[in-house]
């Protein structure tokens, strides 16, 4: 049985793990499993996915412990567990947060190269946290990103992610916190913002990124009205339909279900879904 750390799971690298997802993707093979069980204990949530993908002899599993913030060990712990579907032999454990942390950026660079202009060069990050880095690191391999701006909640973790991105060469790093960032979070929640955004405009929601750690059909982070508006593209139609509060609380105000999801990833990489230049791109 091969155990594969966090520093293996990170040296594949943004472009390799990016040609992994679109892969994926273009295979459109599906994803076959149960609904996510969660179980709450007294630490946080143990978080149990199952699943496999077709053709390939393989089934995957993976456990995670949300913790409370403030704790001295990270909130999500995680291992990722690969069967093999034949034998049930495990073959191979990996680390689920360093899984996680690269495999999010990754889709969300992949959607980057397919969705958003060829020439956007501006990038705007929510949060200061894992994947705030990760997705800040995996972005400029699909667009030349020039100005970076960072919304934390306080000014010591908004600063401390702006040194990191400059010492790694990014220069045109801004930062807003408090007040700015509570604000913006508001803004986001309550107003009708969805008819103020560009149609140049690129989002990537986190629905699975939310303050408590997990899925949600009652938090979201955009607004009916710009899934009204956008071209909206899910990584799975029937995982989104079922947890994704972006979508799930969008149709329960009235959007219809075929204008809340034009299409998916694989429908994306493999061409058959037109992207509206006239509209903003979720």
């Amino acid at each position: 049985m091969r155990v594969i750390d966090a520093e293996a799971v990170a040296a594949l690298g943004w472009p390799a793990a990016i040609a992994a997802i679109r892969a994926a993707a273009a295979s459109d093979s599906g994803t076959t499993g149960p609904p996510r069980t969660v179980v709450d204990v007294r630490a946080g949530q143990l978080a149990f996915d199952a699943g496999g993908r077709r053709p390939v002899r393989r089934g995957k599993g993976g456990l995670d412990c949300s913790r409370q913030p403030g704790a001295r060990s990270p909130r999500v712990q995680g291992a990722y567990l690969l069967f093999d579907a034949a034998t049930l032999r495990i073959a191979a454990v990996l680390d689920g947060v360093a899984l996680t942390t690269l495999r999010t950026a990754a889709v969300s660079a992949l959607a980057v190269d397919l969705l958003a202009q060829p020439g956007e060069a501006r990038l705007v990050v929510f949060g200061c946290g894992p994947q705030a880095r990760a997705h800040i690191e995996a972005l400029p391999h699909v667009r030349p990103i020039r100005c970076l701006t960072i919304v934390g909640r306080t000014a010591g973790q908004a600063e401390a992610l702006v040194q990191r991105c400059a010492a790694h060469g990014l220069r045109r790093v801004g930062r807003r916190s408090g007040r700015h960032c509570r604000r913006g979070h508001r803004g986001v929640r309550d107003r009708p913002r969805g008819r103020r955004y560009s149609s140049r405009r690129h989002f990537r929601p986190m629905p699975w990124s939310l303050p408590s750690g997990r899925t949600s059909r009652d938090a979201r982070e955009v607004d009916s009205a710009l899934v009204d508006r956008a071209t909206v593209v899910v990584e799975s139609r029937v995982a989104a339909l079922r947890e994704a509060g972006d979508i799930v609380l969008a149709i329960a105000d009235g959007v219809p279900s075929e204008r809340a999801i034009d299409g998916d990833l694989a429908e994306l990489v493999g061409g058959h879904l037109t992207v509206s230049a006239d509209r903003p791109r979720l």
